[in-house]
């Protein structure tokens, strides 16, 4: 057999270690660019499907607010033809003061899911992190 056809694990035998170091070091840098590609993708993707959530949710809002707000006068005057004895401002006060009690506890429940929230793709960063931890180990 030739010398130069014989093989070892796929690598031709005559092939010096600088090489093999230089093909290794060339395919972690592939390796690194495509995980950022990947990053790139995740993210567009996850902004693109948010962008679409906060439509849907600002419309959905609106709606509701004012169907909230109708609601609320409703309560108000039914307060008031329930004990004619209360002004009509009063009636207001105790509706809108139940009100803002109420979404006070709403703001500060959002408040606390709004800080554990993650926008970041960990898997695909942690697999980058390590593979330029380990690029930079070689060098």
């Amino acid at each position: 057999m030739n010398q130069a056809t014989q093989t070892r694990n796929g690598v031709p035998a005559d092939t010096s270690m600088a090489a093999l170091v230089t093909g290794i070091v060339h395919d972690a840098q592939q390796l690194i660019s495509k995980q950022i590609e990947l990053v790139k993708v995740e993210l567009k993707e996850e902004l693109r499907q948010l962008a679409v959530q906060t439509a849907f949710l600002a419309a959905g809002a609106l709606l509701a607010l004012v169907g909230f707000l109708l609601l609320c006068f409703m309560a108000v005057y039914l307060l008031h033809e329930a004990f004619p004895g209360l002004s009509l401002g009063l009636c207001f006060l105790i509706v809108g003061g139940t009100l803002a009690l109420a979404g006070a506890g709403l703001l500060f429940a959002a408040i606390q899911k709004f800080s554990s929230f993650r926008a970041l793709p960990d898997q695909s960063l942690k697999g980058l992190k390590e593979n330029l931890r380990w690029q930079t180990n070689l060098k």
